[in-house]
């Protein structure tokens, strides 16, 4: 097996990206979507019990759902595209944790363009307002046009992108940790076979 020159890992491709994303954030969304219903109905004004309580906190899972996957998939596509891109003009930076901020925050300004209606709709689910999602779609495009949809995205980037700075380069720098470890490892021919998982495992 090759190893990289730099010791760092593979480069994701568009599609791979494209697809892993998808799958992620429709696996997150999905598994931790009562949580998320508890606390947007915490956040209520008109009070937890009111909103719903308790009661179908699965209430709006059909508006995540519809955005988990395309939103995941716009994220890491335009976050891979972006590193590459950055790498292209700077070459020398491209493992920088300022490149990786700035990808995750162009990932994220496409991203929040699927997140954004989506998030609108499956509140107002989540809290009893509209029932069902084609009432809750047409709902909001009759009383506020495409732009009712749009309404907060700004203040979901101004959320979403410190959030990103921070987990990007963490999770960058923990891959180039891990491949530099299974580099060294691989590296040394009196490692025996059966020894090397239990030493990645340490």
């Amino acid at each position: 097996m090759a190893d990289n020159a730099d010791n760092t890992p593979p480069e994701r491709g568009f599609f791979p990206a494209l697809l892993g994303g998808a799958v992620a954030g429709t696996s997150v969304d999905i598994a931790l979507f009562p949580l998320d219903t508890i606390k947007t109905r915490l956040q209520s004004a008109h009070g937890f019990f009111k909103a719903g309580g308790f009661r179908g906190i699965y209430s709006g899972l059909s508006a995540a759902a519809a955005g988990s996957a395309p939103g995941g998939a716009l994220f890491f596509s335009t976050y891979e595209t972006s590193k590459k891109l950055i790498g292209v003009v700077a070459p020398n930076k491209k493992h920088s944790p300022l490149v990786h901020m700035a990808a995750a925050a162009s990932g994220e300004m496409a991203a929040c363009l699927v997140r954004t209606p989506t998030e609108i709709v499956k509140q107002r689910m989540q809290t009893g307002v509209y029932k069902a999602l084609p009432e809750a779609i047409n709902a909001i495009r009759t009383a506020e046009g495409i732009a009712g949809f749009y309404r907060g995205y700004w203040s979901m980037i101004a959320r979403e992108i410190p959030f990103s700075f921070i987990q990007f380069p963490l999770w960058e720098g923990l891959k180039c940790e891990v491949s530099l470890t299974i580099s060294f490892i691989n590296s040394v021919p009196m490692v025996k076979e059966a020894e090397r998982p239990r030493l990645l495992a340490s």
